[in-house]
């Protein structure tokens, strides 16, 4: 078994048209935005362009179990500003939605910052309330993906300890974890993709979170040096974990049965393309 290997595509023009993108670069499973990324504001999808999205899915034979939406970058759900707070709650709230419409896999979101907050603790339960709230308004099958941070600016969900705290609270099986390669070497959690210091990693996730809740990795090399805490991600084989990191994080069994998506800039700075699909495929031959 080896595991499906994706990017980050456009939905530009319509949802459906995700498919198209897949295809010109070869990817197994993919990422998109169900709405705008940088807006508070979200158009619900119609049942009709839902439907229609379900039919090209069926038509290329992509599985939507490989389908993965991005939530925006704007949602912050331990925001100390209660409207803005709300204002997160809400728009995750209409992007879980949408992915569950369409029947993708889930909705993938950044934990967001404790801000201002000194009690980190205070941050957290914020956090579980709100996605217990966003949980209940959307009843359906979509899963709510939790994304590992690269740290900065007091960042919620750099330490695997955190993210499991926050898993086991909510208390539903319809959260999930990506974990994204960039992010943990920037926030300190693994100095070199060596094989030894993998099994240490996912032996931490394992205690912490569990791999069974692992259903993503966001591969993405890293512009950034080790335990930098900032999130710039670089083609693979051109950042600072390099490509005998990937070429060792390919060897962890334990991820073969995960979905690997690309959210790398692309050689030609327009997104994940076939270049990088064809170095991370080729890792596995």
């Amino acid at each position: 078994m080896k595991p499906k290997i994706g990017a980050h595509v456009s939905a530009a023009g319509g949802l459906y048209k995700c498919f198209d993108n897949a295809k010109k670069i070869g990817a197994e499973c993919i990422q998109i935005f169900g709405a705008s990324p940088r807006a508070w504001r979200t158009k619900i999808i119609s049942v009709e362009d839902a439907n229609k999205f379900k039919q090209v899915a069926k038509e290329a034979n992509f599985d939507l179990s490989g389908v993965y939406l991005h939530a925006s970058y704007l949602v912050n759900l331990a925001n100390v500003n209660e409207e803005n707070r709300q204002l997160s709650i809400c728009n995750l709230t209409d992007h879980l939605r949408i992915a569950d419409s369409i029947g993708a896999h889930g909705l993938i979101f950044h934990l967001g910052s404790s801000g201002e907050e000194p009690d980190k603790n205070i941050a957290l339960q914020k956090t579980v309330s709100a996605m217990q709230a966003v949980l209940k308004a959307v009843p359906g099958k979509a899963c709510l993906i939790m994304e590992n941070s690269a740290g900065g600016g007091n960042k919620l969900g750099f330490r695997f300890s955190e993210i499991g705290e926050i898993l086991k609270k909510v208390g539903s099986n319809r959260v999930k974890v990506c974990l994204d390669t960039a992010h943990i070497f920037a926030a300190g959690g693994i100095e070199e993709y060596t094989p030894k210091n993998i099994k240490a990693l996912f032996d931490e996730f394992e205690n912490e979170i569990g791999l069974k809740n692992l259903v993503a990795l966001h591969i993405n090399d890293s512009k950034t040096l080790y335990n930098s805490h900032h999130d710039r991600h670089e083609n693979l084989g051109e950042g600072h974990i390099g490509l005998e990191g990937f070429k060792n994080l390919a060897k962890e069994k334990r991820l073969w049965d995960k979905d690997w998506i690309l959210e790398v800039p692309g050689f030609d700075n327009e997104g994940p393309d076939l270049k990088n699909m064809e170095i991370l495929k080729g890792l596995f031959t």
